[in-house]
């Protein structure tokens, strides 16, 4: 076994299922039943290097930087163009320029509250959306980025941390539509400053 660095990870039970069951019956865990735990494996150390990352693949912001982009202006871009997703829009906002979260300039960090804003508001927009979610998970890439996830109206289910779960398990929207909330999103960005970008619309 690794060394490991602290006392939290000597104590956890590597090899070994931990139980479901604080979760089982709750209002936001999507699945009932046998639900098998897999087995805890030990830490990675050191962690193997993220996108972008000195000895990881190259960052792919930086490579395609028009890849997927719905909505840009001088400081920030919005990607939602992957696939149709079983949410109604999942998107992800990142700088253009390249910096982790640490590392963000004081003065772009300060635009990044209104920024969350204006694409929450956005996504609330498109028919059927009652809230906008959004999250920052950081281990596939260093280019700092935050993904926001539209909840369904009155889908109470979906509220809390497994709406990713749910996006992944629900029927995908039709791509029709799932076009139509992409130029939704980006318009109304637009609106407020940028551009809508017409390359990275679906």
């Amino acid at each position: 076994m690794t060394e490991l660095p602290s006392e939290y990870h000597r104590r956890l039970p590597y090899g070994e299922r931990v139980s479901a069951e604080p979760l089982i019956g709750q209002p936001f865990f999507p699945f009932e039943g046998d639900v098998r735990v897999v087995p805890l494996a030990e830490p990675v150390l050191p962690e193997p290097p993220r996108r972008g990352e000195a000895g990881g693949e190259q960052c792919i912001t930086c490579a395609e930087p028009d890849r997927n982009v719905i909505w840009r202006d001088a400081e920030w871009q919005l990607k939602a163009g992957f696939e149709p997703s079983g949410l109604p829009m999942v998107a992800l906002l990142e700088p253009r320029e390249h910096y982790r979260l640490d590392n963000l300039p004081p003065a772009l960090t300060a635009t990044l509250g209104p920024m969350i804003q204006r694409v929450a508001n956005a996504i609330r927009l498109i028919d059927g959306v009652g809230r906008t979610h959004f999250n920052r998970w950081g281990d596939g890439s260093e280019h700092f980025h935050l993904w926001f996830l539209a909840r369904p109206l009155g889908m109470m289910q979906l509220r809390g941390a497994m709406i990713a779960a749910w996006d992944d398990m629900l029927p995908k929207v039709p791509q029709d539509e799932f076009e139509a909330n992409a130029r939704t999103v980006a318009t109304a960005l637009s609106e407020a400053g940028g551009e809508a970008m017409e390359a990275g619309l679906p």
